[in-house]
Order: C-alpha cells, then sequence, then structure tokens
C-alpha cells in the first residue's frame, strides 16, 4: 500500500536485525519493549474483561430463579425485568461513549504519549465498573450512564497503543509486538467469561464486577510505574538496546511536535482499505461478543456455568491464532517471501473469508456440536486478521498510526453500537413474568 506523504523517520529506518547484546527469545524481560508489550498485552486483558463482564452478568440479572423452600419448588421472577430490546441497549450503551473518543484520543497521544492516554484509559472504567452494581440496582438509565463513561475512557486505549510502537517497535517486530499486545484482549474474554459464570454461581452477579475493577487498578499501577513513554526515557533499558531502537526509528522523540496531514489521512484508499477491513472484523466480533452467552443460554440450553466456559472458547482460538500469524507475518516480511503490502493484504482477506464461511456454517448447522465448532473456527482464524489491517497503520505512517487507528475504530465501533441493538429487533423474546 502506498504510504501518506509525509517527512517520516521510518523511510530512514535501519533494517540491521543486529540488537546489541542478544538474550534467548524466553527472556523477554531482559528487552524493554517486549516488558512493555507484556504488560501492554495485560491491559487489553483488563480492557476486554471490563467490557465483556456485563454479557455474563445480564444473563443472570434477566433469569427466573429457581428456589427450594420446604420441599416445594418455587420459581420466582428475575430481578431486572428486561426485554430484549432493553438489554441490546444496556449491552450497546458502552460503544456510544466508546465512539467519541477514538480520533481525540489517537489525536492526544500523537502529541502527549500514549503511556499515560492508556493507563487512564483503562485505570478510569475499573473505578467506574466497581460502582456499577449500586448503579443498576438504582436505575437502568444510570447503568446505561456508566457504561457509556466506560465507554469514554476506554475508547482512547486502542488508538494511543500506535502512539507506544510508534516510539518502541522496530520496523521488523511491528506485528509481533501489536499483535502480542492486541492478543490480551482475547485471552482477557476468555479467561472472564467462565470466570464470570463462575463468580455468579458462588458469590452473585455483582461481585464480577467487584474482582474485574479490583484487577484493573492494580494492572493500573504497574504499567504507571514501570512503562516510559520512549526508550530515551526509560531507565531500565540497556544501552545496546536503546541504540538498536533508536538506529531503526531515527532516535523517536517522545514530545516531539506532529501535524498531521488531514487531507491526506481522510482521501486515503490505503486508509480507507483498513477502514473497511476494521469495521467487517468488529461486526462479528462484537455481535458475538454481546450475544453468544445469551445464545448459549437460550437457543442451546446451556446452564450459566457452562455457558461461560463454551463462550470463551471462540476467543481461546483467537488468542492462539493471533500468536502463530504474528510470527508468520514477520517471517515472511523479513525472508523477502511476500512484500509487506502482499503479506497484510493475505492476512485481511484470508482471514475475513474464512470468518464469513464459518458463521454462516454455524447458522445452517443443525447439532449444537456442529455450531460450537464452526463459532470457534469463525472467531479462531478470524482472528489472523489483525496481522493484516490491526498492524497496517504502522505501516502507511507510523508517525500517525494512533490517528489513523481513532479513524478506523470510530467507524468500527459503530458495530458494536448497531450489532446488539439489531440482534435485540431481530431476536425478541417475551417479557418475563413472575411465577409464584
Amino acid at each position: 500500500m502506498a504510504q501518506i506523504p509525509e517527512n517520516t523517520i521510518f523511510q530512514n529506518a535501519s533494517t540491521s536485525k543486529a540488537s546489541g547484546k542478544t538474550y534467548p527469545k524466553w527472556m523477554f524481560w531482559k528487552k524493554r519493549r517486549y516488558v512493555v508489550a507484556t504488560i501492554a498485552f495485560f491491559g487489553f486483558f483488563n480492557i476486554h474483561a471490563l467490557r465483556a463482564n456485563l454479557s455474563i452478568a445480564i444473563v443472570a440479572m434477566t433469569e427466573n430463579k429457581t428456589v427450594v423452600l420446604d420441599g416445594d419448588t418455587v420459581v420466582y421472577g428475575p430481578e431486572f425485568d428486561w426485554n430484549s430490546k432493553i438489554q441490546g441497549y444496556i449491552l450497546s450503551s458502552f460503544f456510544y461513549g466508546y465512539i467519541t473518543t477514538q480520533l481525540f484520543g489517537g489525536w492526544l497521544s500523537a502529541k502527549i504519549g500514549g503511556k499515560k492516554m492508556f493507563g487512564i484509559g483503562i485505570g478510569v472504567p475499573a473505578l467506574l465498573t466497581l460502582i456499577t452494581p449500586w448503579c443498576a440496582k438504582t436505575n437502568v438509565y444510570l447503568l446505561m450512564t456508566v457504561r457509556i463513561m466506560e465507554g469514554v475512557f476506554e475508547g482512547v486505549t486502542y488508538p494511543c497503543i500506535h502512539a507506544v510502537w510508534s516510539r518502541w517497535a522496530p520496523p521488523f517486530e511491528r506485528t509481533k509486538l501489536a499483535t502480542l499486545a492486541f492478543s490480551g484482549g482475547y485471552v482477557g474474554t476468555v479467561v472472564s467469561m467462565p470466570a464470570s459464570a463462575y463468580l455468579v454461581t458462588t458469590l452473585g452477579w455483582p461481585s464480577i464486577f467487584y474482582f474485574f475493577g479490583v484487577l484493573g487498578l492494580i494492572w493500573f499501577v504497574i504499567w504507571w510505574i514501570l512503562v516510559a513513554e520512549s526508550p530515551a526515557d526509560d531507565s531500565r533499558i540497556s544501552k545496546e538496546e536503546l541504540e538498536y531502537i533508536q538506529k531503526c526509528l531515527g532516535n523517536v522523540d517522545a514530545k516531539r511536535n506532529i501535524t498531521n496531514p488531514w487531507k491526506e489521512i481522510f482521501t486515503s484508499l490505503p486508509v480507507l482499505a483498513i477502514v473497511v477491513a476494521h469495521f467487517a472484523e468488529n461486526w462479528g466480533f462484537y455481535t458475538l461478543l454481546t450475544q453468544l452467552p445469551k445464545f448459549m443460554k437460550d437457543l442451546l440450553n446451556f446452564d450459566l456455568g457452562k455457558t461461560g466456559f463454551l463462550s470463551g472458547l471462540p476467543y481461546l482460538a483467537m488468542a492462539i491464532m493471533i500468536q502463530f500469524s504474528r510470527h508468520v507475518a514477520d517471517w515472511l516480511r523479513e525472508k523477502k517471501h511476500f512484500t509487506t503490502t502482499n503479506v497484510r493484504k493475505m492476512f485481511t482477506c484470508g482471514a475475513s473469508v474464512v470468518h464469513a464461511a464459518f458463521m454462516l456454517s454455524a447458522a445452517f448447522s443443525t447439532s449444537t456440536v456442529g455450531t460450537i465448532i464452526y463459532l470457534v473456527l469463525a472467531v479462531g482464524l478470524g482472528g489472523c486478521s489483525w496481522s493484516g489491517f490491526g498492524v497496517n497503520y504502522l505501516d502507511i505512517a507510523p508517525q500517525h498510526a494512533s490517528v489513523i487507528m481513532g479513524v478506523s475504530n470510530t467507524v468500527a465501533t459503530l458495530a458494536g453500537m448497531f450489532s446488539p441493538i439489531l440482534t435485540g429487533y431481530i431476536v425478541t423474546t417475551p417479557v418475563n413474568c413472575t411465577v409464584a
């Protein structure tokens, strides 16, 4: 893909693979850029855990309760009598806020650095998650408001992480570092769904929000203390690694003044292609993220514990495939088997076609096992697209990657806003009634 015209240091970057002192690959903590990527991995873990917890909690909040009293079975109505349309608005409310700060987050992180923005984008939603149970019990609109505010702050996270990589990731390690961090989101979904189901059955649905809220705050403290805005600001980095990154990236200054070429960004065909690919991937991802637990419970008749476990399987497959695809993508580029453009196209288009094929297979499947297998394959193989469009921002314009990601994620977030609502209108359920 053609680059956006810019005076970018990337064009003069060294492609040398010699990084001074070398360590075994498993000793990642010796390389500060991999420490940053690992902590960012757990950051995205928390991002998706804080986002997905309501998908499990709302099942428990709106299901009938069965109680045995003196040998008699009594069925009570749900704690919250929300029909499918109201639930759709609750589940999508997060994205009303999320869409508002994508571009702003990308622009601001390019100006002041991504480290601060990324930390705040997770720390504040973690705090708001702690008060979510009280808000739900007080008023449904207050619950929606809090979820909107969580979205406002989380909206900066994906754009601003590209500001981090523009200062930390050498060209031939971009896919590895960026997708390592991104895969944390899917691991977070894998862990949070069964963990949420377990918490619901043992401690009640409010415990979901307390647990993941505290976990997010712990991560925030670690990120704020251990991560620097740029290699030059990191007191723990080795001289050899600092020289290597500066040689590759041209001694990037975290406080440099950047002028964004807005006209070129909005009229660039490569940017448009990334936006379309991102929107398509998000539509499938957010539809399953918000609706899969209820689909497992209502249509496949699984109990809540099994629902949480099986709902996480597709994202486990996705996390694995992202790790595999990131190594393959960088290997193909490094060995010059394919150009960077061809690699990004292959992973983006190939993953999208496979994802769509298996989603259609799941829709027409006549067996429970077949449906689950198709969904796992659809989400898992579809995750390879993150080694395509997900890193392409850094390929076409590394200095402006956070801004372009903000533009792309703004459009892609529309999928998260409309998908749950559209599903709520298409798949309607009757209002729950109290049965004495």
